[in-house]
């Protein structure tokens, strides 16, 4: 018998944000963003048609992280905002971002209606890390959007883009 003393491997995984588990997002947002989010945000993440792109981050069952988006329409174009990605401090630097956003693009692919042709979003000027975070994901800045945050400081914030190749089949969903 062999005494492999090793750990499994470590497992991240996603579950959709219900009504069930919208506490523990709200709490996982209270120390993760240095904003409050309003009612509005919180009804609006628990809506059908967004469940496969707001889900609770999982890391060997622990809720450690939230990822938010929402669909956004213009000119018959299909783009998902991602309002939120976080992870706590403690389980970062362990690829679980990486998988988040990865898991986020390839969902985004197969999404079939509406088409998703890009995400993208807004980094505060002051986090850079964040910026070459998405940057390392193919994301590309572009714009600088002025005094987009009203309550913290630098009020600046780049808007990053990814275009988005979709999955070719019937995976769509």
């Amino acid at each position: 018998m062999v005494n492999d003393s090793r750990p499994p491997p470590s497992k991240v995984s996603f579950a959709a944000v219900t009504p069930n588990n919208l506490g523990t997002v709200r709490k996982l947002n209270s120390v993760l963003f240095p904003i409050k989010y309003s009612e509005k945000f919180y009804n609006d993440i628990i809506q059908p048609d967004v469940e496969d792109f707001c889900q609770l981050i999982y890391y060997n069952d622990i809720p450690v992280g939230t990822m938010c988006c929402r669909i956004e329409v213009k000119d018959g174009q299909a783009k998902l905002y991602l309002m939120t990605l976080a992870v706590l401090a403690p389980y970062r630097s362990r690829g679980i971002g990486s998988q988040s956003l990865n898991h986020l693009i390839d969902t985004a692919a197969a999404h079939a209606k509406p088409k998703i042709n890009a995400i993208y979003l807004h980094v505060q000027v002051s986090n850079g890390d964040a910026k070459r975070f998405y940057e390392r994901h193919g994301f590309k800045e572009v714009g600088l959007y002025e005094n987009y945050y009203k309550k913290i400081t630098p009020h600046d914030a780049w808007i990053l883009q990814r275009d988005i190749e979709p999955v070719t089949g019937s995976e769509g969903k």
